[in-house]
């Protein structure tokens, strides 16, 4: 970091002149970029800021306007303070006009007792300024060379987050929008301090610009995404008590360089699948995105032996039914090894069909039905030999325990409507991956239907499935940020309040009851709720947004 007032204050050259703070001793700890040597009265116009000017003070003005004036326009241009050398102009004190004015603007304002040669000290503060250049730049090469290496190796976001955390010497966590913690690195810290009521202590969080330090917590956080969308923050959970003015927090360039491995990293595709399984999954996702023709399509299926023209045809999305997340890495391979599975699954019935990997979790199915097959018996067939294939892959993946390893993987089947046509694919598949998240989160385990259909999905299946998307928590920040904000901040419980009455049909009655609150207790609650969010309750339509929006808080929470 650049040389503070203080540190030059501190130099072996700079105490042979018996320097005298005399004003604006409180921010010493201003950075000094450059001295500059001046006798002129208006040598603002040629600065920049960050200087430490150096004057005898032989041309400055008498009056006291024209001290203040003076200070004003030096203040204004962002020096980092003003050296007077006694002994031509002044020899025992400096005007009270210049050391008010110091004082009321802050600048600090230095005596210099003893004579000094202005050319020593420059060069002994360029000396310093130097040398935090080059050092910046070492570091800056440092962390460059280091992220590098982590974007090209498509390190997983918990590696980037513990390499920035050690080069910081300070906890890290990487949060989605809705302020949940994806990744973290306690810095060798205790976990629970770290992480304990992470959601409120983020809420209230809001620093300004893409990167900024946050004065009150003494957090440094930036915006974690790319191509114009933000999805997460990248947060670093150190306090380096205050910055002086116009510093840049010392470690804001490595938590930029890490946010963007991040964004970098989620780009790149990591996972490895056989080449037939990338053409299949080209495939579909042209269907989905309309990146392909209809034409297209069907001539580049009809390729790899999937005829498409002329046939019924069924989007099936499947998921898998696990425990606790995976890594990143085991993730990937697991989804690999899914979609093999189906792919296995679809051979085994005879089912002409492109199948393909359609996101990190799920895998798309694209069934071709020939005019005399009947769509509930190959649909059973399929899904059995799946659940078959994937039991037998679980005995084998758990030995000894191959009991427990098999209920462990319990593939979800979800299927949309069949259609009559290529150009309709894209709507069988899209209702088809709905149902599956729906089915997912919601369905009981013990479901005897081989597989799930559009009757299944209800409106927080369907929340569910949007729950990554950033556009979805912006909607829930939005309806609901300031009632959440002001529960973390004061303990309330409002948000509940709101959910009570919204779940009995805005019965206040019912709803008082089932808060176990007198009415005029629970009706105060309610005003409030009205004035922080600046809705009315009494409107059918700012409830039912603000319903969607706590059924979609469940579903991002999730």
């Amino acid at each position: 970091m650049l040389p503070t007032v203080a540190r030059v204050l501190d130099l072996e050259v700079m105490r042979r002149g018996l320097p005298q703070v005399v004003a604006g001793a409180a921010h010493l700890e201003r950075p000094v970029r450059w001295v500059h040597v001046s006798e002129l009265p208006d040598v603002a116009g040629m600065l920049q800021g960050g200087e430490l000017v150096l004057t005898t003070g032989i041309a400055l003005p008498e009056d006291r306007d024209g001290l203040a004036r003076y200070v004003r326009e030096l203040d204004e241009v962002g020096v980092a303070g003003l050296v007077i050398e006694f002994g031509r102009r002044y020899f025992d004190t400096l005007p009270r006009a210049l050391v008010h004015a110091a004082e009321q603007r802050g600048l600090p304002l230095i005596a210099l007792r003893r004579e000094l040669r202005f050319v020593a000290v420059t060069e002994a503060v360029h000396a310093l300024v130097v040398n935090a250049q080059l050092e910046q730049l070492r570091t800056s090469e440092a962390v460059h060379q280091v992220f590098n290496e982590l974007a090209v190796e498509g390190a997983e976001p918990g590696e980037v987050v513990r390499q920035v955390a050690r080069m910081a010497g300070a906890p890290v966590v990487l949060e989605n929008l809705a302020h949940q913690v994806l990744a973290h690195d306690t810095a060798g810290r205790p976990e629970t301090e770290l992480l304990e009521g992470w959601e409120r202590r983020s809420r209230g969080v809001r620093p300004p610009g893409r990167t900024g330090h946050d004065p009150r917590s003494g957090w440094l956080v930036t915006a974690v995404g790319a191509r114009g969308q933000d999805w997460g923050r990248l947060i670093l959970v150190d306090d380096p008590g205050p910055l002086p003015d116009g510093t840049a927090h010392p470690h804001a360039m490595l938590l930029e360089r890490g946010a963007a491995t991040l964004a970098l990293n989620r780009l790149v595709l990591r996972d490895r699948e056989s080449l037939e399984r990338q053409t299949h999954r080209t495939l579909l996702s042209g269907i989905l995105t309309h990146a392909l023709t209809v034409s297209e399509v069907a001539l580049r299926a009809q390729a790899l032996g999937v005829p498409l023209e002329g046939r019924r045809l069924v989007g099936v999305v499947l998921r898998q039914r696990r425990g606790p997340s995976p890594a990143a890495l085991e993730a990937q391979a697991r989804l690999r090894d899914f979609t093999e599975l189906a792919a296995t699954a679809v051979r085994t019935c005879r089912l002409p069909a492109l199948v393909g990997a359609l996101d990190d979790e799920g895998v798309g199915v694209l069934i071709a039905l020939g005019s005399q097959q009947d769509e509930h018996a190959a649909l059973d067939a399929f899904a059995a030999a799946l659940r078959k294939l994937a039991a037998d892959s679980g005995r084998e993946a758990g030995g000894g325990e191959g009991r427990q390893a098999a209920q462990a993987i319990q593939p979800v089947v979800a299927v949309g409507s069949s259609v009559g046509s290529v150009r309709d694919a894209r709507r069988t598949l899209l209702e088809a991956t709905q149902v599956a998240d729906a089915a997912l989160h919601d369905a009981p385990g013990g479901r005897a239907a081989a597989y799930y259909r559009l009757p299944d999905v209800r409106l927080r299946g369907l929340l569910h499935l949007l729950r990554d998307d950033a556009r979805l928590q912006t909607y829930v920040e939005r309806e609901l940020g300031p009632l959440l904000a002001h529960d973390a901040e004061h303990g309330g419980q409002l948000v509940q309040m709101l959910r009570i009455y919204l779940e009995q049909g805005r019965n206040k009655s019912a709803a008082a009851d089932a808060a176990h609150l007198s009415r005029p207790s629970f009706y105060d609650r309610l005003h409030k709720v009205e004035r922080i969010l600046a809705v009315d309750l009494d409107q059918v339509e700012s409830c039912l947004s603000l319903h969607v929006a706590l059924l979609a808080l469940d579903a991002v929470r999730r």
